[in-house]
């Protein structure tokens, strides 16, 4: 088949790419003309190696990224859906422009199918009349359906083809046309959704079903901070019991998934109650992670503090919505409020401002300033572990207390081997 992807970011790129190699003729359609140029010159913009094959593998079997977009017999639509912070809503433009762009090229007998994560009711709400300008009918003149990926950075072309697919059309023959397109290339099990809404809900309930289990963790381990007990301990005598499977507790969630998705289910509804509060507990973590590292310290002022990782989740150099970021975050506004209070007591200072050094042996940023493990440790008065690299349990606490001029490491993931930190003379903290 003829086939044109819809922005070639991320998700985008890896479809087309699935699709090229395995014999079908792909155009990747993108408006930004520097991410075209360099997939043209054989450097596709990501540093996962087996994803950056795959994509060369699809370049050679004729995969074209392209600025324009074309006639074919299948649209994929696999635009970003931002998230605005302010009204916990999905932001639809750019599938909204997506569906105008389709519309434009639409022809009889066509497929359309939306993988971009969106509300429910998008695909039949939203897309499909934007798609009716063509004066084609949906789900009578062209197919419409909908597709979520689910795949996992840092393992996506693996998952591309092994996880299962849920596939919802508009009609039973969209939803037909849309399996017989995906069963060849797919080694996980095809379900098929009642309707397109069934499909675009169940994505998102996946993804809150996880953030709901992760803020119960993080509840318990802030109630048994109360206690004065280990968390990590309790839940694993807890996990004992047949029906009892509780995740681990940690400094929040990140990604593009689990703290977005979960409020993409409330878009057209006023339901939300417990996955709204497992939103804020989530989000809540970064300040109970200051809490522990001010009762650590003493006090905040003045303090120097390491930041080792900004990635959102061990072994990736994704950063979007990380934890480690917002800690950082947190603590640059601290820094902020403490010039505010200064400047209205008449320009006294009221305290020191903090230093902030932030090391992540996976990410790389334009944005925010990073050091390598020697400098960010170097005069540190604390050390908070906010991501979970593999890299972060080979650091050797002797030299960590021979660099550092503190001892309190605030542990997020319980990586590293607390009894080794405590015998090199830290307060070792963990969540």
């Amino acid at each position: 088949m003829k086939i044109c992807v819809h922005g070639i970011g991320y998700i985008g790129l890896a479809t087309a790419a699935l699709f090229a190699n395995n014999g079908h003729d792909v155009v990747g359609y993108d408006p930004d003309e520097s991410l075209v140029e360099d997939l043209r010159a054989g450097e596709p913009l990501t540093t996962e190696d087996d994803l950056r094959e795959y994509v060369l593998d699809a370049l050679d079997a004729g995969f074209e990224p392209s600025n324009e977009v074309v006639e074919a017999d299948c649209h994929i639509i696999c635009v970003p859906t931002p998230y605005e912070e302010e009204s916990k809503r999905a932001d639809l433009a750019y599938v909204e422009m997506a569906g105008r762009t389709v519309a434009e090229h639409l022809r009889e007998g066509d497929m359309v199918i939306l993988e971009s994560t969106v509300p429910p009711g998008t695909t039949e709400e939203v897309l499909a009349p934007i798609l009716a300008a063509s004066e084609l009918t949906p789900g009578e003149d062209f197919s419409l359906s909908h597709c979520p990926e689910t795949v996992l950075p840092g393992n996506i072309t693996h998952e591309l083809v092994h996880n299962d697919r849920i596939i919802g059309g508009i009609d039973e023959r969209s939803t037909d046309e849309t399996i017989a397109l995906y069963e060849p290339l797919v080694e996980g099990t095809i379900h098929r959704a009642p309707d397109a809404t069934t499909a675009e809900f169940v994505k998102l309930s996946q993804n809150a079903y996880r953030d709901v289990n992760i803020a119960f963790a993080n509840e318990l381990a802030r109630v048994a901070g109360d206690y004065g007990i280990r968390s990590r301990d309790a839940i694993e005598l807890a996990n004992v019991h047949p029906r009892v499977d509780i995740l681990n507790p940690g400094p929040g969630v990140g990604g593009h998934c689990l703290p977005i998705d979960p409020w993409f289910l409330g878009q057209f509804s006023d339901s939300l109650d417990l996955i709204a509060s497992a939103r804020r507990v989530n989000d809540g973590m970064v300040d109970f992670v200051v809490e522990l590292l001010e009762d650590g310290l003493g006090a905040l002022d003045g303090a120097s503090v390491a930041v080792l990782g900004i990635a959102y989740k061990g072994n990736v150099d994704d950063a979007r919505h990380s934890p480690g970021l917002r800690l950082v975050e947190r603590l640059a506004a601290s820094n902020a409020e403490e010039t505010s209070t200064a400047a209205a007591d008449g320009g006294r200072a009221t305290g020191e401002a903090m230093d902030i050094r932030v090391h992540d042996p996976h990410v790389e940023s334009e944005a925010i300033d990073l050091f390598d493990l020697e400098t960010a440790l170097a005069g540190a008065d604390a050390a908070v572990v906010s991501a979970g690299h593999d890299a972060f349990r080979d650091i050797d606490p002797v030299e960590a207390a021979e660099l550092m001029d503190g001892n309190v490491v605030l542990d997020g993931f319980s990586l590293l081997d607390g009894d080794a930190w405590r015998d090199a003379g830290f307060e070792y903290i963990e969540i």
